[in-house]
């Protein structure tokens, strides 16, 4: 649908500026789907025209949008709609239940599932570096577009894990049924350029940069759980972080 076709309304006399009523309302249509990402946007002269605003008012109710993700644009092809984004909370929590708690409908591909060894992560599980690890690679969908590839290593403890298992549900989901329950976390966040198997996995074109995310996950007891390196379409993945000076 293009934006034109969506019913629109400005209350002159509500003391909400007029920038914004316009971009909660365009952003209601996004939100409840009468408009879909890649949808035309209505250009600025014709919105302009169409609800007898000002070109700045109508500009900057645009640009909100684009800062929130909610719009994109693109010299040749003009503004439409983004992508949904996934918008995780700054928590310890699994990117399955993430996107469980927002509607939307993940689906899992196990694409490796093999006992190991693997220095690097045997050290972030602070065993031995000869320790046999099992190591698992899922491809995460949601809405049947590829979002993130999930490399993760657990310690001998939790090989009792089903690849069957894992295309079900959330990894952390699977180590709570076992007693363990992921409390801390110590994670790094950084962009980078795709690797030729991220680029084929997530269905990455041309300059597009993922988001990665390594993560040492350990129990109220302080033992290790898992270690995870994972990556991220980023025009789809935002993370939200709130940051509290006590």
């Amino acid at each position: 649908m293009d934006a034109q076709l969506v019913d629109l309304w400005i209350d002159r006399s509500s003391p909400v500026p007029l920038y914004h009523q316009l971009a909660q309302q365009l952003t209601a249509a996004i939100t409840d789907g009468r408009l879909q990402p890649g949808d035309p946007f209505e250009n600025e002269l014709a919105l302009c025209h169409r609800m007898q605003l000002s070109r700045p008012t109508v500009r900057r109710a645009i640009q909100e949008m684009v800062d929130k993700g909610l719009l994109v644009r693109r010299r040749g092809v003009g503004t439409r709609v983004a992508n949904r984004k996934v918008h995780r909370t700054f928590e310890l929590s699994s990117l399955f239940d993430d996107l469980k708690r927002a509607g939307r409908a993940p689906h899992t591909t196990v694409l490796d599932f093999e006992i190991v060894e693997e220095p690097r992560a045997a050290a972030a599980l602070d065993l031995a570096e000869n320790s046999a690890l099992l190591s698992i690679l899922r491809l995460r969908l949601v809405d049947d577009k590829p979002l993130a590839l999930l490399r993760n290593w657990l310690p001998p403890a939790y090989f009792d894990l089903t690849r069957e298992e894992l295309q079900r549900t959330g990894l952390y989901d699977a180590l709570r049924t076992r007693g363990a329950k992921p409390v801390v976390a110590r994670q790094s966040i950084a962009a980078r350029m795709p690797t030729a198997n991220e680029r084929r996995h997530l269905a990455l074109r041309g300059v597009q940069p993922v988001l990665t995310m390594t993560r040492m996950a350990f129990d109220v007891a302080g033992k290790a759980v898992e270690f995870g390196d994972h990556s991220y379409r980023a025009e789809d993945y935002t993370l939200d972080m709130v940051v509290d000076e006590r």
